[in-house]
């Protein structure tokens, strides 16, 4: 029986294994994205049958309660969570996933403390440092995406010192603990200093960064996880934390390229305080109606859509994919322009566009849409800002000089869907907003794209829908 246990666990663990690296693969393509998932549906059944069968295993009552407890709260998120919330459920997800690895390595220290050895103890307090830290920021994270929290950094002079004083702090919690696995009084300050160190850490970081940290949160999850694998000699957890953690750590890195921007820039700049000096609603704009913009739409042959978080926030995406249609029937060109780095997560554009059935073949990311500008008749940016800030590219005192943006300010018509002149995460004023071609429709976005839809409908040749 227990050789037949030790096949089918080896078994399990490698099918597992096999999942998640094509679920990693086959996830980066949209063509392929549906298959991606069912293999890590299937990887992750197998590690999760392979654990249940797992010799240590000797009561299952508790871990059916919290099977069913799980399945239902996760089934529940599937089906209530709105699209747009996305980014702040996968910071929630984040957070709940390191605390049960911290809670886990807690435990493994408390029943087993005086057996370890020292570079398991070094480990497993590098594994609850990690862990713990990763829960409280992965919540402030949920806070500031959900609105709970203010977006913008919280600063103030000599920060960088006090966080480093913090984590240094923690990481010398770990060394004595390494040498002494036995003093349990160490515990405690561990674990607080790993929880304040969280919140600290990601209080000062500004909504604009938060797609870069939420990978990077991603990839502290993962981290503690394959620690914790190497503590309890679970080889799956090892795999997956692995990946976890390395695919994290690059998404981050290619999302600072994104940005043009350094990972110390980001996790010690104070990115996105407000820099705007006057009243910015007093700048000169050329404000206009859904009237005079269904008539510029009326003539467009190419009209490129540039969407950004203020459509995900008006959860907009189904006005605008039935915009697209109505122009596309009249025989307008319609394409939209995907910046890196728009919205609150990596795809989070994509993935909105993707839930209300925009072709796929109509998304076009950065350098490839970039030459399409010269010749486009009509820009809407819909709920963008600093992505498509021309001071990126002249302004060397700009914060976001020298970020790649979109060239919309190279297109014969903009016009510009928002509420308000408020600046954007940066914190600066949009100069793509006062340029002599660009117009202002302001109001919620949902609301504005679902008036011109009722515009172009009713102007000649107009499409009933």
């Amino acid at each position: 029986m227990s050789e037949w246990r030790d096949w089918t666990l080896i078994v399990l663990y490698l099918i597992a294994s096999v999942g998640f690296v094509l679920a990693l693969k086959w996830l980066t393509h949209p063509t392929t994205a549906r298959r991606g998932i069912r293999a890590g549906e299937v990887g992750m059944a197998a590690a999760v049958t392979g654990t249940l069968i797992h010799a240590q295993i000797v009561d299952m009552r508790w871990i059916a309660i919290a099977v069913l407890v799980g399945s239902a709260i996760g089934a529940a998120l599937a089906i209530f969570m709105p699209m747009t919330a996305m980014p702040q459920r996968i910071a929630f997800s984040h957070a709940f996933g390191a605390l049960a690895a911290a809670l886990v390595g807690t435990a493994e220290y408390l029943l087993g403390r005086a057996h370890l050895d020292r570079f398991t103890m070094a480990v497993l307090g590098f594994e609850m440092l990690l862990g713990y830290l990763t829960f409280t920021g992965s919540l402030v994270a949920f806070g500031k995406l959900q609105g709970v929290l203010p977006d913008r950094p919280l600063v103030y002079r000599g920060q960088n010192f006090v966080n480093l004083a913090v984590l240094g702090a923690g990481l010398a919690l770990v060394a004595a603990l390494t040498v002494t696995p036995t003093d349990e009084r160490l515990l405690i300050p561990l674990i607080a200093i790993g929880l304040a160190f969280g919140t600290m850490f990601v209080l000062r970081i500004g909504g604009a960064d938060m797609p870069t940290v939420i990978s990077l949160l991603n990839s502290f999850a993962g981290l503690s996880g394959a620690a914790l694998g190497f503590v309890i000699a679970n080889p799956i957890l090892i795999v997956a934390g692995a990946l976890d953690g390395s695919s994290g750590l690059l998404l981050s890195i290619f999302m600072c390229r994104a940005m043009n921007r350094s990972f110390a820039n980001v996790l010690f700049g104070g990115f996105g305080q407000e820099r705007v000096t006057g009243p910015v609603d007093e700048r000169p704009v050329r404000a206009t109606t859904p009237e005079e913009v269904a008539m510029l739409l009326d003539v467009a042959g190419l009209v490129i859509v540039v969407p950004g978080y203020g459509m995900a926030a008006a959860q907009a995406q189904h006005k605008v994919r039935e915009l697209t249609e109505l122009l596309e029937r009249r025989g307008t060109e319609v394409r939209f322009a995907i910046h890196p780095v728009a919205g609150r997560m990596p795809g989070h554009m994509n993935v909105l566009l993707a839930e209300a059935n925009v072709p796929y073949d109509q998304l076009v990311e950065l350098d490839d849409v970039n030459p399409e500008f010269e010749r486009c008749d009509v820009v809407l940016v819909i709920g963008a800002n600093d992505v498509v800030n021309p001071a990126a590219r002249h302004d060397e005192h700009s914060p976001i000089y020298g970020m790649p943006i979109l060239d919309v300010d190279k297109a014969r018509s903009v016009v510009v869907i928002k509420r308000s002149m408020r600046a954007g995460f940066a914190g600066i004023e949009n100069e793509l907003f006062t340029l002599p071609q660009t117009m202002m429709l302001f109001g919620d976005a949902k609301q504005v794209t679902g008036e011109l839809v009722h515009e172009v409908t009713k102007l000649p040749g107009g499409v009933v829908v």
